[in-house]
């Protein structure tokens, strides 16, 4: 199999469960986003989010996995969970677990958070790589989870340029990066259920910290300037942002995680 198909395979199952999970900051909720994932115009994946509100508590939940051809060629799937409260409309997460399975290697993540450090943290992964990048505490610290991450809050009434203003420092257990963001441009959206409407269309670069293999292929690939775009766009009901759309290019066809749909129900609707 070539390096190029091998790279967009774990990308792919990498970003089954590495879209931000969407929370209503306001009055109790539930919101629900299912995304559908291409390469080429290919289907290869699928992902599912749901979180649940209750006071100024969320519990986030996600699960994804390789499907058409892609699962014929890798076993990739996982299911991954965050809990934190809400302060002054951002989420402050307090744990965060993800199991993931790929290529039939199993990972098992538990870390607990306080104040943006991580306060403990067990991990159950294969034999380190001779050439992993070490992680100091530093590394530990100033850091929001995967699922977390990008959940932007509105400063205003209306979406703007700012939404897209920001570097995003994030720690999955295991590897230290950041995702720095700048204004693109902005669109509208449409999907099969739920939201229609504009979106803030960020370019996002892929900057690694600690953690990943030196001769990692796919952190060469993400970090050497490609054309990354993440879309934001409001959750009804909260003054927040959550991705949309993410699109990574490649000469042989984009890799895109698009949302099929996107929408807060109630409480009582969403247990029918």
């Amino acid at each position: 199999m070539s390096s190029l198909h091998l790279i967009t395979r774990r990308i792919a199952v990498a970003g089954l469960l590495t879209l931000p999970i969407i929370t209503a900051a306001q009055a109790q909720g539930r919101f629900e986003a299912r995304y559908g994932i291409t390469a080429a115009g290919i289907p290869i994946g699928t992902a599912g989010w749901s979180l649940d509100i209750g006071g100024d508590q969320y519990l986030a939940q996600a699960n994804g996995r390789a499907t058409g051809a892609l699962a014929a060629m890798v076993n990739g799937e996982g299911t991954v969970l965050a809990r934190g409260s809400l302060k002054d409309g951002r989420p402050v997460p307090a744990r965060f677990d993800a199991s993931i399975t790929r290529d039939g290697d199993r990972s098992d993540i538990k870390m607990a958070l306080d104040n943006g450090a991580v306060k403990d943290l067990t991990a159950e992964i294969g034999k380190p790589a001779p050439d992993r990048i070490p992680l100091t505490d530093a590394h530990r610290k100033g850091i929001v989870d995967p699922l977390s991450a990008l959940l932007v809050p509105i400063t205003g009434e209306q979406l703007t340029a700012e939404a897209c203003q920001r570097t995003l420092s994030i720690f999955d257990g295991r590897r230290r990066y950041d995702l720095k963001l700048a204004f693109k441009r902005m669109d509208k959206v449409k999907a099969e259920k739920g939201y229609a409407g504009p979106v803030a269309v960020c370019a996002v670069t892929f900057q690694p910290q600690a953690g990943h293999r030196a001769s990692s292929a796919l952190v060469k690939y993400l970090s050497e300037g490609r054309e990354i775009e993440l879309w934001l766009a409001p959750v009804a009901g909260a003054r927040l942002l959550a991705p949309f759309r993410v699109s990574v290019a490649s000469m042989l066809g984009n890799l895109v995680v698009e949302a099929k749909q996107f929408e807060v129900l109630s409480k009582t609707a969403a247990a029918r």
